[in-house]
């Protein structure tokens, strides 16, 4: 019986570290920082990219971020909404980007939430757990990193960790 579990347990490890090594096909890790929301540590976000030297809007990349803490749905909405209004000059409420927010569950402790952008087809897709919750595809969709890359980012340490700046 202990052998058995000891099977099925090392075939869930290894096919989640599968599964998180697909994910990140077309990029490769480049940084972590620690997400920080009023002096505490909520998490870690790892950044990916094709190359992590080029600047991150022309090109693949994701953010991955995991949770340490409990954080409500309306928090990461309102949010994104705030940082969206700051940094994307032609943001209104009409946005395809508004979709990717509207996307947003709340997270318990261990949550991962992972937000891609392919720059080939200009599709950004947002997944939690490694269960996809939706995607878009526009032009300006790899715009929604501003939110954490833009001139008045969500964290400048943050942007500064993740980018080398």
């Amino acid at each position: 019986m202990f052998y058995h579990r000891k099977i099925i347990v090392l075939s869930s490890v290894l096919f989640l570290s599968l599964a998180t090594n697909l994910s990140h096909a077309s990029t490769q890790f480049c940084k972590n920082a620690p997400i920080i929301v009023t002096k505490k540590n909520v998490g870690t976000v790892s950044y990916y990219a094709s190359d992590c030297s080029q600047k991150w809007d022309n090109q693949d990349i994701q953010l991955d971020f995991m949770y340490t803490r409990d954080i409500p749905e309306w928090a990461f909405k309102r949010a994104a909404t705030h940082f969206l209004k700051k940094n994307v000059s032609n943001f209104t409420d009409n946005s395809a980007l508004n979709k990717i927010t509207s996307l947003y569950k709340p997270v318990r402790k261990g949550d991962l939430y992972s937000l891609k952008y392919n720059h080939s087809n200009q599709t950004l897709s947002l997944s939690l757990n490694q269960k996809p919750l939706g995607k878009i595809t526009d032009t300006e969709a790899n715009q929604y990193f501003k939110i954490w890359f833009g001139s008045q980012p969500f964290n400048a340490k943050l942007k500064q960790q993740l980018l080398n700046q």
